[in-house]
């Protein structure tokens, strides 16, 4: 459970680095270019994170060692629905 743990807080960090993100476009920090490329780069992982943590879930219920779940491409986890 440590490693979700660590998933977790990998997630909210990402968050809150999206939340940064939309603010330094807003004070006019960075160009909407660059808040649209470095968005993009977070969803990607964020959406990689959030299937690896769903992986590790699904086999610690089915009695499997979670440990074994493995990060997979973003462009095979893209556009999976929740």
């Amino acid at each position: 459970m440590e490693q979700d743990q660590q998933i977790l807080a990998r997630i909210t960090a990402m968050v809150e680095d999206e939340r940064k993100l939309r603010e330094s476009l807003a004070a006019g920090d960075i160009d909407s270019t660059t808040e649209h490329q470095r968005l993009g780069e977070l969803e990607r992982e964020l959406d990689q994170c959030w299937d690896l943590l769903r992986q590790r879930r699904a086999k610690t219920e089915f009695g499997e060692n979670p440990d074994e779940a493995r990060v997979r491409p973003s462009s095979q986890v893209e556009g999976y629905l929740e």
